[in-house]
């Protein structure tokens, strides 16, 4: 099978977490891109950056800003092809965590 030019090869995915400087520790040993006691303005700036250049991304948010109310992020969630978002929980407090999936399970029942 012949080798393909690496002009046509598609990008990387981007691995990135956003959180808390002690959550976005552990993943920056790992190789991810991290970014620090990053804010819900750091956030939707970083989505809509890479909305517009159509880039392929998972990033890892921190509670805090994975319920925030940003209009990129809602944006990514609700296309959910070329950026997936997971959310982390805290890091004080992990045994008191409750995704937001279990709160429209608990709606729905």
């Amino acid at each position: 099978m012949p080798d393909t030019p690496a002009a046509s090869a598609s990008p990387p995915t981007r691995m990135m977490a956003l959180g808390s400087a002690a959550l976005t520790e552990g993943f920056r040993l790992l190789g991810v891109e991290t970014f620090a006691d990053a804010t819900p303005d750091v956030l939707e700036e970083l989505l809509a950056g890479l909305v517009q250049r159509q880039e392929k991304a998972l990033v890892f948010l921190e509670h805090d800003l994975a319920r925030s109310h940003g209009v990129w992020l809602q944006r990514v969630r609700d296309e959910g092809v070329r950026i997936v978002t997971a959310e982390i929980p805290p890091l004080h407090a992990p045994g008191a965590y409750h995704p937001q999936a279990e709160d429209v399970v608990r709606s729905i029942l």
